[in-house]
């Protein structure tokens, strides 16, 4: 259980454990955080007040607050902010430095890599994410280090030149997308450049809310558009259930050009279990008679260096001849000594797949840090609750409505960066102040640790100063 609003017996030898004590020491600054220790530990016997009993809120308050002021005096910095890998993690793909001999910049083909064209991607790299995706080459168009730009570019034609020379979206008046909620800012922050407008949908277990998803694409014909994070989901590590893909596929848009945004960015970042296998949308699309209607993209931005790495977008063959056409006016030929690089690195999907199983042995025992946390001194709180995923690079937690951004700016105070509280639902607004997303991969372990220490103590700083707040 959580510690809140509490007296606490501690079963130490020479002092009488049927006697509060706890309520003394408060009085005694120097023994505050002695005593937080103690009754955070399994050995101590934690009995809650009501939480109407004004003597055990005042009690908690001091408490947290003195451990919180404890943090800020130490000077922390450190950073949970963005799903960034590790030194480590990067020290992984070193060898991609060196993969390249002197005489070495030729693709299969005999193409040389130093040079123009080859729009789409070296044949080579296109077989290792179309392995990966189990899709065929000629679905596969291979861009730079960023998925999130392919994405970019998708939207801004679409915009400005309608889906396959339709009509620009643009022209068509204010048209809309569906955000999953809690998801990726980075979706969402697309979308406000191009000022269209997000419809918030809730997630569930199985992913979103696909009564609603269904009522809306099929109801309004501005809607345009859904993101969709199908495996391990940013940032609550939702994988989507075999059913929610398939009513997918079988959706009736409103819009004929309407799409599905698929961003498969963590599809092989499994730490736990195996790699969850779920049906291939674009395959299920194309059974229910609308191929065009996926764009799924994918990156090695996470796989091996987030600054020089690789990325793709697949779709139908139709889809992928348009987007070449555009690809044309853009560019003469893509970075092909990089996609070159990877190929030699990894030499194939089970290339990929052995190099995220070293990931997945920096990531475990981080994720574990933070379960483990989150468990000992939030476990029971009234109105926490997260998911542990297993794998991607989040963990969603739900602090007691109105409470996010208190956190937040605790947490900031005492040098610990998070993301900010609202930024993993459109326009930064969440509804009910709840959700924050913690990013544990950046820092080494044991900051990480000290990170959680700060977090969690701040989630219940900020809840019993909530509290204290309602009984007034």
């Amino acid at each position: 259980m959580g510690i809140h609003a509490f007296v606490v017996f501690i079963p130490i030898s020479g002092i009488d454990v049927t006697q509060p004590f706890l309520y003394n020491v408060v009085q005694e600054e120097t023994h505050i955080i002695e005593v937080l220790k103690i009754a955070r530990s399994p050995a101590a016997d934690i009995v809650t007040f009501s939480r109407t009993d004004r003597s055990g809120i005042f009690m908690a308050l001091s408490l947290y607050a003195k451990q919180h002021q404890s943090y800020v005096s130490r000077g922390l910095s450190l950073n949970m902010t963005r799903g960034v890998p590790s030194k480590a993690q990067l020290d992984l793909s070193r060898g991609l430095l060196t993969c390249l001999g002197d005489d070495d910049y030729l693709s299969e083909s005999g193409a040389d890599c130093r040079s123009y064209g080859i729009l789409d991607g070296l044949p080579e790299i296109k077989r290792i994410f179309a392995d990966i995706l189990e899709l065929t080459p000629g679905e596969v168009i291979v861009g730079g280090n960023s998925s999130l730009a392919l994405m970019f570019d998708n939207i801004a034609s679409n915009m400005s030149r309608g889906v396959r020379e339709d009509v620009p979206w643009a022209a068509q008046g204010h048209v809309r997308f569906l955000c999953p909620v809690p998801g990726y800012d980075r979706h969402f922050t697309i979308c406000e450049y191009f000022h269209i407008e997000m419809i918030p949908i809730e997630m569930t277990a199985d992913g979103p809310d696909m009564d609603e998803v269904e009522r809306l694409v099929a109801s309004d014909p501005l809607i345009k558009g859904i993101w969709c994070v199908p495996v391990f989901s940013n940032p609550a590590g939702i994988v989507y259930s075999e059913e929610t893909v398939r009513r997918f596929a079988r959706l009736k848009p409103a819009a004929g050009d309407f799409r599905i945004y698929w961003d498969n960015a963590y599809g092989i970042h499994q730490f736990s279990g195996e790699r969850p296998r779920i049906p291939n949308i674009i395959r299920e699309c194309e059974k229910a008679g609308r191929p065009d209607m996926p764009l799924v993209f994918m990156s090695f931005s996470k796989v091996s260096f987030p600054g020089a790495a690789v990325s793709c977008l697949a779709s139908s063959e139709e889809n992928c001849s348009y987007i070449k056409k555009r690809l044309s006016a853009q560019m003469i030929g893509p970075d092909k000594l990089r996609q070159l690089m990877h190929v030699r690195f990894f030499g194939g999907a089970e290339g990929v797949y052995t190099h995220m199983r070293r990931h997945a042995e920096i990531l475990r025992p981080k994720f574990a840090a933070v379960g483990d946390a989150l468990r000992r001194e939030l476990g029971g709180l009234p109105g926490c609750d997260w998911m542990m995923p297993e794998g991607g690079y989040f963990v969603s937690f739900n602090a007691p409505e109105g409470c996010a951004k208190r956190i937040a700016a605790l947490c900031a105070e005492a040098g610990v960066a998070l993301t900010p509280a609202g930024a993993t639902f459109p326009y930064g607004r969440d509804p009910r102040d709840r959700n924050l997303r913690i990013a544990p991969t950046f820092p080494p372990l044991e900051e990480l640790k000290l990170a959680m220490d700060v977090f969690c103590n701040a989630v219940l700083l900020a809840s019993e100063e909530k509290e204290e707040k309602r009984n007034g």
